[in-house]
């Protein structure tokens, strides 16, 4: 029969999001070599090799990566089963926040979805800059929350309210001719912004002179400044604007890091609100985790 085992999957998935086995372990309240022996099973099962293993930890390998797609999906969808089967329901209100630059060419469709599928449940949403939605999450002001992270930047996930959702790759947009020989002239949102501190940081560590050319409000207004040639910006791969997909790859600029998208839960109790929050944050986590 060809399945996988879905304990396995749980402990492939934990074990690449806390970056060790050594970290992972106690998370799935199993011994490292209870843990080790799982994950060799699933690489039998596959027939492939799922994770490089070093002193430093692990990271998954190209099958690893197809895998951890699949396992999220699944993961989420027998959590989902399980409640659905528990009397669960999605109704009430939840208050959710989402950086602008998750998905932003999908994020509509996705919330008509939620719309549709759900039609008890009422979301109110906020949209912005990932620090603000951060900041009204620890607050209290909202209840679920998507935000950006970039590894030298912000710290890795820490705790069992932080789940990675997915990682994007970073890529420089333009759609103004440059010169080595000049400074670069950027495009970036406000100087709070993790990717105008990105940009800034990476171009002074290689010693690439640049000049700030132009300040937009939002992504939005980012995404038009760039494909009207008014600078040159550092993206995650869904932000960047249909019109520059494929002109990416030719200024010759330094090497980014890639960027994570986090989904931060509230406290869990046992009222209806806390079951309602729950239950949908695992319907964004098997929506966004499964997206490529």
């Amino acid at each position: 029969m060809n399945s996988f085992d879905m304990e396995q999957l749980r402990s492939f998935v934990t074990a690449v999001d806390a970056g060790s086995l050594t970290a992972a372990a106690p998370l799935r309240c199993l011994s490292q070599s209870a843990l080790s022996e799982q994950l060799r099973k699933l690489e039998l099962r596959a027939n492939q090799t799922l994770l490089l293993r070093s002193k430093s930890g692990v990271i998954p390998t190209a099958a690893g990566e197809k895998l951890l797609q699949h396992a999220r999906h699944l993961l989420a969808l027998a959590d989902l089963a399980w409640r659905d089967l528990q009397g669960v329901t999605l109704n009430g209100e939840v208050r959710l926040g989402i950086t602008d630059y998750c998905r932003p060419a999908d994020m509509v469709t996705i919330l008509a979805r939620f719309a549709r599928d759900y039609p008890h449940l009422r979301l109110r949403t906020m949209m912005g800059k990932s620090r603000d939605i951060e900041n009204a999450w620890q607050q209290g002001e909202i209840d679920l929350a998507i935000v950006m992270r970039i590894p030298g930047i912000h710290p890795p996930v820490s705790n069992s309210r932080e789940t990675l959702l997915l990682r994007e790759h970073m890529m420089w947009v333009g759609n103004t001719p440059t010169s080595q020989h000049e400074p670069l002239p950027l495009a970036l949102l406000p100087e709070g912004c993790s990717l105008h501190q990105l940009a800034c940081h990476t171009l002074k560590q290689h010693q690439r002179s640049y000049l700030i050319r132009h300040i937009a409000s939002g992504v939005r207004g980012l995404q038009t400044a760039l494909v009207a040639g008014l600078g040159v910006a550092c993206l995650n791969q869904s932000a960047i604007p249909a019109e520059l997909q494929h002109r990416s790859e030719s200024l010759g600029l330094p090497s980014l890091p890639l960027a994570e998208f986090v989904l931060l839960r509230g406290p869990e109790d046992s009222s209806e609100t806390s079951k309602t929050c729950v239950a949908f944050g695992e319907i964004l986590h098997s929506t966004l985790s499964g997206m490529t």
